[in-house]
């Protein structure tokens, strides 16, 4: 077949003693089923180096101190009517919503600990947000051109914390001068390089994690807390020089309790359709954040991709939304054609997983959600329990193949494959079937009653499925959690399991000495006189002959 620019998608029709079966991405059948025929995109591909790829997630306040002397001290500001509070104990549960306390990881503390992942086989790290902003999980940015200082370097230092009982951050000097003063700014952001450059030379690749959804009440654009505000580098009302028009004097932004603004790209999503002066502005914001994308991409920071937040909620109008992602992915693949672009995003992908704006996304239907009922019968957020879904084989069987349909085999094979996450409770905890979050249940709860076997189970499932294995920091030392909003758990200082160390260590070297595994065909079947156990092989190209991998 001569493919042209459209896609293409097809089936197989097989006939035999008179009847007709037709073959598609999901198996044999006696009824044609269009929705699960194969397709092809002329010219897409992913970047082979992200096929199969062991990654790494590191919420960076939770994974290791290396530079003390960029530690959040107490009372530096104030966040959501909280002052801040530095954590000396690090064996410390955080409690519900904790996120105005920090632990003080940075990227000194991931530098360190780079000959570690190394060890345990890690090819990539992806970073939750890094850019500075006020909340230890950093999802409300306040300066996308800048690694926050409490995670980077602070060189020049200086300046008042508030008095007890005031939390008006006008007074919070030290906070204003340790996230806006250039010579901070700079030595963070060559930290950054330093550290890409470290692990590139170890053949670890490194994601960033893009908020582009939404900003917070800090955000240099509108500076609801007068952080910017007569700084250097910085134009009356906190927006920077480039700007035309104060961002903050546009109506449409919208603060929620939790101190978060909705997006700036958001509002762009709505004034594009207005007809006023303020049009340029939304241009503007447009334009910065495509350069934002390249920015991080390109030398000298070399960061090898994006992680999508909230990605398909960007703007107002779903033609919007696919517009932009569509530039997006121009810009980024022009600036680094080997650079993933990988969303966040739950359901059908299948129209961002078309050839022209994400590569993959973090796989939550066609992983973690099934893998999760299969072998604990929880809910990802530990909100439920499902007994039905325990153990069963057969709808493990049918969400794997329904799911795992609707992305392209380039996408397939890239798709961030988690067990646990930020946004989820650990899967070692969902072994004990306790249903409920922190504020219900409290802290301790999260580690009572696990299955480390189980959890071996998962993680030999998940280094041997098509995709990404990707491991939240401490999953491989046993860390147990249950979901607290936003924020994740801290790795325990000298508890780590390590017999389930060891064991993530041998699968992930498994899993990278094989090609098959890494990128080889998959089949997934029962067997007629065991109805009640699956299997699947994984075998080399898409051929019969290779080698195979059995579970």
């Amino acid at each position: 077949v001569q493919l042209k620019d459209e896609w293409y998608s097809y089936y197989f029709e097989l006939c035999q003693d008179g009847k007709i079966y037709f073959y598609d991405r999901v198996g044999m059948t006696t009824q044609m089923r269009q929705e699960y025929a194969f397709f092809v995109v002329p010219g897409f591909s992913t970047p082979d180096w992200a096929k199969g790829a062991v990654m790494y997630q590191i919420l960076v306040d939770r994974f290791c101190n290396g530079d003390s002397a960029n530690d959040v001290e107490d009372r530096e500001y104030c966040y959501i009517q909280t002052m801040t509070s530095r954590v000396e104990n690090w064996n410390q549960y955080p409690a519900n919503f904790d996120v105005a306390k920090f632990y003080g990881g940075d990227l000194e503390g991931v530098r360190q600990k780079l000959d570690y992942l190394k060890s345990l086989g890690v090819e990539v790290i992806y970073f939750n947000p890094l850019f500075v902003s006020p909340s230890n999980h950093k999802y409300d940015t306040s300066d996308y051109d800048a690694i926050d200082p409490h995670y980077g370097k602070i060189v020049a230092d200086g300046g008042e914390c508030l008095r007890e009982g005031d939390c008006d951050n006008r007074h919070a000097t030290k906070y204003r001068q340790r996230v806006t003063d250039q010579r901070n700014l700079e030595a963070s952001n060559r930290l950054f390089i330093r550290l890409v450059r470290e692990a590139h030379a170890r053949g670890i690749r490194v994601i960033l994690d893009g908020v582009f959804n939404h900003c917070g009440s800090f955000n240099k654009w509108m500076d609801r807390e007068k952080i910017y505000e007569n700084q250097e580098g910085y134009a009356p009302g906190g927006v920077s020089d480039q700007w035309t028009v104060p961002i903050h004097t546009i109506s449409g932004f919208r603060t929620r309790t939790s101190g978060r603004i909705t997006a700036a790209m958001r509002v762009g999503g709505t004034m594009t359709r207005c007809r006023n002066s303020t049009m340029r502005v939304p241009r503007e914001l447009y334009r910065y954040i495509l350069e934002v994308g390249r920015k991080w991409v390109s030398p000298p920071y070399n960061a090898d991709g994006w992680r999508l937040d909230v990605a398909a909620d960007l703007g107002h109008s779903a033609e919007f939304n696919h517009q932009f992602w569509r530039d997006f992915r121009n810009v980024v693949k022009t600036a680094n054609p080997d650079a993933l672009i990988l969303a966040e995003h739950y359901g059908d992908a299948s129209s961002w997983l078309s050839g022209d704006q994400w590569d993959t996304v973090m796989n939550y239907d066609a992983f973690m959600e099934p893998v999760s009922f299969f072998l604990t019968g929880m809910e990802k957020h530990s909100d439920s329990f499902d007994g039905g879904a325990l153990g069963n084989g057969a709808f493990f069987e049918s969400s794997m193949k329904h799911f795992m349909s609707g992305m392209m085999t380039p996408s397939l094979y890239c798709a961030m494959n988690q067990l646990s996450n930020h946004d989820h409770s650990r899967f070692l905890t969902r072994t004990n079937h306790k249903v409920g979050r922190v504020s219900a249940l409290g802290s301790a709860a999260a580690s009572e009653g696990v299955s480390v076997p189980i959890m071996k189970e998962a993680v030999m499932i998940q280094m041997t499925w098509p995709g990404a294995p990707t491991l939240y920091y401490g999953d491989e030392a046993g860390v147990c959690d249950l979901r607290i909003p936003i924020t994740g758990e801290h790795i325990p200082g000298g508890e780590e399991n390590l017999p389930l160390l060891d064991f993530h260590r041998d699968m992930i070297f498994l899993h990278k000495d094989s090609t098959a595994l890494r990128t080889g065909a998959f089949i997934l079947f029962e067997l007629r006189d065991q109805p009640d156990q699956l299997r699947a092989i994984r075998r080399e190209g898409a051929a019969g002959g290779g080698h195979q991998q059995r579970r």
